[in-house]
Parts: structure tokens; sequence; C-alpha cells
């Protein structure tokens, strides 16, 4: 008896469902999508064998560039947005709707509170250049409000507490980075982490670390 043989036919695939979801959440990106702003200065970290990578969330970090202008920025839109009404309420400065949602946008600044709606009132090429530090002297040292307010404002908004770097030009001057560091232990901050770049091992050393005996 001869087999039966079944006519083959081919599949085929109706794509179009699948494109339009594609071009839908192209478009639902791009619609919804805020880009950050430009780092506020350029630093040129220092160098070291360090491998510890800093968290990518409720951070707050610190910068110094070599003129010695301290700049600052947490990573939470909603923190920027609870942490400058903080500030204007200890301040007496009242910021608009507008002005806040800006400076959530804003990833890191470097004025003094007072100058602040001056600041955000710039275009953002001429805020990128007016960055005249935050005060941290000893009557003065705003820089002390903001990291307290920082972190009462990400503690409000998602009950965590927050990581703090400090990231340093290798030309600054000790006493700033000193007057920094005395900032956070005046509020019992005795754990950061300093920022730097990777140097590479010599090969010998590797080879050492490498041949180490194991002890049990």
């Amino acid at each position: 008896m001869s087999k039966v043989k079944v006519k083959r036919q081919s599949v085929s695939l109706d794509m179009t469902a699948m494109c339009d979801m594609a071009f839908l959440l192209l478009t639902f990106f791009m619609l919804t999508s805020k880009f950050k702003e430009d780092d506020a200065l350029a630093i040129d970290t220092p160098s070291s064998v360090s491998t510890t990578v800093i968290p990518d969330t409720d951070m707050m970090l610190i910068e110094i560039d070599k003129e010695g202008k301290v700049i600052f920025g947490v990573d939470r839109q909603r923190t920027r947005v609870e942490m400058l009404k903080l500030m204007g309420d200890k301040y007496k400065q009242k910021f608009n709707e507008d002005e806040l949602n800006l400076f959530a946008r804003i990833t890191n600044f470097g004025v003094p509170i007072g100058q602040m709606k001056q600041y955000l009132a710039l275009d953002r090429s001429k805020r990128n250049k007016y960055m005249p530090g935050i005060p941290t002297d000893s009557t003065n040292n705003e820089l002390k409000d903001w990291i307290y307010s920082a972190r009462r404002a990400n503690q409000n908004a998602y009950s965590k507490a927050m990581k703090i770097a400090i990231k340093g030009d290798q030309d600054s001057k000790s006493p700033i980075i000193r007057r920094v560091i005395a900032t956070l232990q005046d509020q019992e901050i005795n754990k950061f982490n300093f920022i730097t770049d990777l140097e590479e091992q010599p090969a010998d050393a590797v080879r050492r670390r490498n041949t180490a005996p194991t002890h049990k």
C-alpha cells in the first residue's frame, strides 16, 4: 500500500501587529523620556586600585573642582524637589512649580540658595557656566543644610538612607576637602566613598596576588 503524502503548506506570519506595537513603544519612550542636564564641571579624579562600585540610586554626590568650588547633587528627581522645598522653607524662599520641575532635571549644581531663582531663570548653556560654588565657610555653611535636606527628603520620599560619595579633582587643595569631610562628620556621617579612576596594577603585583597562599 502506498503512503499518503500530506501536502506541505508554507507558514506565513502577519507581522503588522508587532510592527505597530514597536512603533507605539518607540513613540511612548520618545514622548515621555526626560534627558538629564550635563555635568556642571569637568573634574579630573585621582587614580587608585579600588574596585568598589557605588550604587546607582539613593546617592548623594559632593564634587570639588581644582579651584575649590563645591558642587552638590542627588540622583532621584523626587528627592531633588523635596530637598529644594526644605531649603526654601529654611531660607525663606518660595519656588513655583516650573522652578521645581526644572530643578528636578538638574543633576548637580553649585550656587548659593540666595541665587537659586536667578540660576534657574538662566538658559541651560549659561547655567552650566555659572557655578560660584556652594558656601562651606564656618559662618555660612550651606553645604551642611543641603546634606541634611537631601537625607531628610530621600527618607520621606523613599524611606531609604542615602549613600554619599565625594568626587574631588586631583589638584583640589586639601583644606576644602577637609572642610567637606568635617561637614559630614558634624552630622555624624562617618561612612562615605571617594570616587577615583581605576589604576592598572603592575603585572608582578597581580602575579603575586594570584599566587598568594590560601589560609583556611
